[in-house]
């Protein structure tokens, strides 16, 4: 066994009993696997058609992470301190076999014995068919995107016309198998959807899912964000809260990336995701492994660490565990932190989100 990874050695692993912990102090608590950059849906905030068209080359299967790869990392990262696993692409749900993965990653345990919190990150479109599949295998829970309740609206943001109606049915199949509480994510853009907040919290009041509503964010170079087109999340709670009064909420757990909100009449509650208005890096614990196998340490990030070669050139656990460690401890990342100072940063190339998963 080597002992030597660029400049990682054994001595950086975290499995010792001290927490992994970067050049500003955040631990490694999340990762977000990205399963497949593929997906059947064209979000103008994602995947603008006029970019992944009909002839737009996604990676070959041999590039992928394979479910044993997917695995291995995953069980090195918990051994690590991870204690959240989040599967997500491009649409997951696309990815063959899927169960299979939740099943073998359902296995893992934390060095202190408890299960880890495995979910999906999906756009609903497969989920009423797998949903019982998945649950069976050990997913806990799932997110489903939802941008509208207008039939012609949504259609406009997925750009496939495919109906509101299929993405209520797949919600309630997953509440009846038991994934449950479903949260519902709402990226909101001014000018296209934002008229529908409140039509969106009013519908899902009383229904025990969780709405979040998300800032339109610059993730990638291709989806022509604009700061003009980002509703801050302190315009949309007012404008939920003039029409069903709400108050803030406790975090329920130390780097929640939504800021959590209840109604006073005890209706459920509702979250926002500030990334553009109100930055959390001080606080991210949040790991990303691309669909190849690169790891990147932020949403926003232009390069990445590529441990599918260093697997299929057949290192050692520890080696690939000192490398892990290396990557988090030498960590300073605070995009958000920057482009919320200076409004807006630089035109540098950044991975896109159907690559690195959201």
């Amino acid at each position: 066994m080597a002992n030597v990874v660029g400049t990682a050695t054994t001595r950086d692993i975290g499995a010792s009993g001290s927490p992994l912990l970067d050049r500003r102090g955040r631990e490694l608590r999340d990762i977000r696997i990205s399963v497949t950059d593929r997906c059947n849906f064209r979000c103008v905030y994602c995947m603008p058609k006029q970019i992944f068209g009909r002839d737009y080359a996604f990676m070959p299967r041999e590039e992928l992470l394979t479910f044993e790869e997917i695995t291995r990392l995953a069980r090195i990262s918990v051994a690590n301190g991870v204690e959240k696993i989040r599967l997500t692409g491009g649409e997951p749900l696309l990815r063959k076999g899927l169960p299979d993965l939740v099943r073998m990653l359902s296995q893992l345990r934390t060095p202190q014995g408890a299960e880890v919190d495995i979910a999906v990150t999906t756009n609903g479109s497969a989920l009423a068919l797998l949903a019982s599949d998945l649950k069976h295998a050990g997913l806990k829970r799932v997110t489903v995107s939802l941008d509208s309740l207008d039939d012609e609206i949504f259609q406009a943001m997925n750009d496939v016309r495919f109906p509101v109606s299929k993405v209520l049915n797949a919600i309630d199949v997953a509440r009846d198998v038991g994934l449950w509480p479903v949260k519902v994510n709402m990226v909101v853009k001014r000018g296209l959807n934002d008229s529908d907040v409140v039509d969106m919290a009013s519908h899902f009041r009383n229904s025990g899912h969780i709405l979040r509503f998300i800032e339109f964010m610059d993730v990638g170079s291709t989806n022509g964000w604009e700061l003009a087109q980002v509703v801050p999340s302190a315009e949309i709670l007012e404008r939920i809260g003039a029409v069903f009064p709400i108050e803030p909420v406790d975090a329920n757990y130390p780097g929640e990336t939504s800021k959590r909100w209840r109604y006073k009449d005890g209706s459920g509650e509702i979250g926002v995701i500030s990334s553009v208005t109100q930055s959390f890096c001080h606080s991210c614990t949040r790991a990303r492994v691309s669909v190849d196998g690169k790891l990147y340490t932020c949403l926003f990030a232009t390069e990445g660490h590529d441990l599918r070669e260093m697997m299929r050139g057949g290192c050692e656990d520890e080696e690939l565990e000192a490398k892990l460690a290396w990557i988090w401890r030498n960590r300073q990342d605070r995009y958000s932190e920057l482009r919320s100072r200076n409004t807006r940063m630089p035109n540098a190339k950044r991975i896109e989100m159907s690559y690195i998963g959201g």
